[in-house]
């Protein structure tokens, strides 16, 4: 789950190697994220991310609106799967984790991220497109 704004090659690594573990994947595209006003509209980045797995049955791609644990429960999932890049990452995600399993009953499983992936950010990949660089080393074939 998260804004994937946009979906990156870190996303599709984590998606990989989540999908032998479980029967369905649904990947949660956040819709009404106002930390980031700049975004782009969840329809868009609905369908890029639709585009990339339309031959994968296992894997659903929903928007959401609210509390990712909400969102969870909605679709009966029993864990949310997030990729960790850092130390700072994982500090933020255990803190998460430990929300959803208190208070929405969603345990977390958290992938490191490859090595040769933890400098791929969302955040990074807008940046430097916004300054004319070809990002399209960073985003999914």
């Amino acid at each position: 789950m998260g804004t994937f704004d946009p979906f990156t090659i870190g996303h599709a690594s984590v998606v990989r190697r989540a999908l032998p573990l479980f029967d369905r994947l649904v990947i949660g595209v956040v819709g009404d994220n106002v930390h980031k006003p700049g975004m782009q509209p969840a329809e868009e980045r609905l369908q890029a991310i639709r585009r990339l797995y339309q031959d994968v049955p296992a894997i659903e791609v929903k928007s959401y609106f609210g509390l990712a644990m909400d969102f969870a429960r909605q679709q009966g999932a029993q864990f949310i799967v997030k990729g960790v890049r850092t130390v700072s990452d994982f500090e933020y995600e255990q803190w998460q984790a430990d929300i959803n399993r208190r208070v929405g009953g969603i345990e977390t499983i958290l992938l490191y991220t490859e090595p040769e992936l933890a400098s791929v950010s969302s955040t990074a990949v807008r940046e430097l497109a916004h300054f004319g660089v070809d990002v399209s080393a960073f985003l999914p074939k």
